[in-house]
């Protein structure tokens, strides 16, 4: 059965894209102008942060959004294939948008960045179901359910 409560795929990777670039631009205003104001000399200390800010905050947010804009299509595209909607597509995807974003470096440096990126998807989604347990409702079976002695 078919998910129709989210937008459909292109929509989805336009979305995630702007939402990814959006994070990475205030990610990196917040860390270029603390880095620009404390690198500058104490009378320039503004322009310095602002001028950082400039240079940097936009490359940081296109770097935020290509990895979301390729997550998001390796996502719909292993959501696709699987025809399930489960942890490991998005593990999968993570695994492929490493690999993918780190192949310019060459076959190995793709393979690790692959292997690192699955893995740190992986955490990702653990620590998500974790918490998605721990703050569930108790459901009427958990109460029914004799204590183990």
């Amino acid at each position: 059965m078919a998910d129709h409560s989210r937008d459909p795929c292109p929509i989805v990777i336009v979305s995630d894209f702007g939402g990814a670039f959006a994070m990475g631009v205030i990610g990196g205003t917040l860390w270029h102008g603390v880095k620009g104001f404390r690198n500058s000399p104490s009378g320039e200390r503004r322009i310095g942060a602002l001028s950082a800010i400039r240079a940097r905050a936009p490359v940081v947010g296109g770097n935020f959004g290509s990895w979301g804009g390729v997550f998001a299509t390796c996502d719909c595209a292993v959501k696709g294939i699987r025809r399930k909607e489960d942890p490991f597509n998005a593990i999968i995807a993570g695994f492929m948008t490493g690999g993918l974003l780190a192949m310019r470096g060459g076959v190995k440096h793709a393979r690790n960045n692959a292997i690192a990126s699955g893995i740190l998807l992986a955490a990702f989604e653990g620590v998500g179901i974790v918490i998605g347990r721990m703050l569930a409702p108790p459901s009427p079976m958990d109460a029914a359910a004799p204590m183990p002695a």
